[in-house]
């Protein structure tokens, strides 16, 4: 949807960050740091994921994903 055709999958030197609405979300290997996969998914079922790790999923099949040659534990320090 409208997550990957706005470029909001970005990939970064050691992780794949999805912009939302408020914060920003680091998903790793279909795992993803948001609330709702933390507490609400069951990380036992791989059917079970959240949008961000879609959008990954998504923005890779089509090419969409805004590569960017830095760290992004370093870009975290700047925000």
């Amino acid at each position: 949807g409208a997550i990957v055709g706005e470029g909001r999958v970005k990939r970064y030197r050691d992780f794949t960050v999805v912009v939302g609405h408020d914060d920003e979300y680091v998903v790793e290997d279909g795992e993803c740091t948001c609330a709702d996969a933390t507490y609400n998914l069951d990380a036992e079922d791989p059917s079970e994921r959240c949008w961000h790790a879609i959008a990954v999923d998504v923005a890779d099949a089509v090419g969409a994903v805004d590569h960017h040659d830095m760290w992004y534990s370093e870009v975290r320090e700047f925000l």
